[in-house]
């Protein structure tokens, strides 16, 4: 078993505030919408998306090599921008990762916009390495997504507000 921290970061140029009215408070609705080819859906298992919920995002068949990841929510906070939360059912978990738990702060910046961090500290399953093509991998497909997102609010300069 190995743990380890995966990071990135990255200038964003729409509002921090809109960023997370998009990407945390309407995710369910957010990433379906802007990701078909990703996520079917998004469902609220249990809670009211506060602290203590359940999400289940359901996979596109044939883009992962899962169909899906149920994630608890473990702090959210609005004020500053901090959403954690845990892997804790589907996904890479039982595969490779006993556990993973992420971190994605939206810090504004003076010039307009803001700075995306994210953060994941995971444990792997007993024999299995880190693969460090398969991190590189995630990286760069967030950044992916996190541009696809930056453009979707950009052209749609009234939403999320």
């Amino acid at each position: 078993m190995v743990s380890g921290t995966s990071s990135t970061e990255e200038v964003v140029q729409v509002e921090a505030r809109r960023l997370w009215n998009a990407t945390t408070k309407d995710s369910h609705n957010f990433l379906p919408k802007v990701f078909p080819e990703v996520f079917t859906s998004v469902t609220l298992l249990q809670g009211d998306g506060g602290v203590g919920s359940v999400k289940q995002f359901n996979i596109t068949p044939g883009k992962k090599d899962f169909s899906f990841i149920k994630e608890r929510v473990d702090e959210l906070d609005e004020e500053n921008f901090v959403y954690k939360y845990t892997a804790i059912e589907g996904g890479p978990l039982g595969k490779k990762l006993s556990s993973a738990c992420f971190e994605v702060k939206l810090v504004p910046r003076k010039e307009g916009g803001c700075v995306a961090r994210w953060t994941c500290n995971y444990e792997t399953l007993p024999g299995v390495q880190p693969d460090e093509g398969k991190l590189k991998e995630i990286k760069e497909d967030s950044f992916g997504m996190l541009k696809k997102v930056e453009q979707y609010l950009q052209s749609n300069p009234n939403l999320y507000c």
